[in-house]
């Protein structure tokens, strides 16, 4: 079963599994803010160094499990592997990513483990 997603949905998506830095940071707003479970990063300076320490260097990949649109928000359900410290975290990695979207970039991405919010 392929699973379709929006189109900015997708480009996120393509962007971490292609390794694409420079294409992932494009997809967000100048204002933009990512919550990162718990931890905010404001604005595309924050983004690029977060997504680089945290996305890029580990070589994180997206396995897409289900998509669902809620009250204005894409919710992207996904497997994680990479080359990160999964001390603690459950076996498989599943994360929800809320992506809250306005004319195509991302002003709102929201990360939790999955079920948890």
């Amino acid at each position: 079963m392929t699973i379709q997603l929006p189109p900015t949905a997708a480009a996120y998506v393509r962007s971490i599994n292609s390794q694409d830095a420079g294409g992932f940071l494009a997809l967000f707003a100048d204002d933009a803010t990512v919550d990162d479970v718990g931890r905010e990063f404001q604005g595309r300076a924050a983004i690029k160094a977060w997504s680089d320490r945290e996305i890029f260097a580990p070589l994180v990949t997206l396995d897409v499990m289900g998509v669902a649109e809620r009250a204005g928000e894409i919710v992207l359900t996904s497997k994680v592997d990479g080359n990160f410290d999964k001390t603690g975290l459950p076996d498989p990695v599943i994360i929800d990513h809320f992506l809250t979207t306005d004319g195509g970039r991302i002003v709102r991405l929201t990360c939790r483990l999955a079920g948890a919010r």
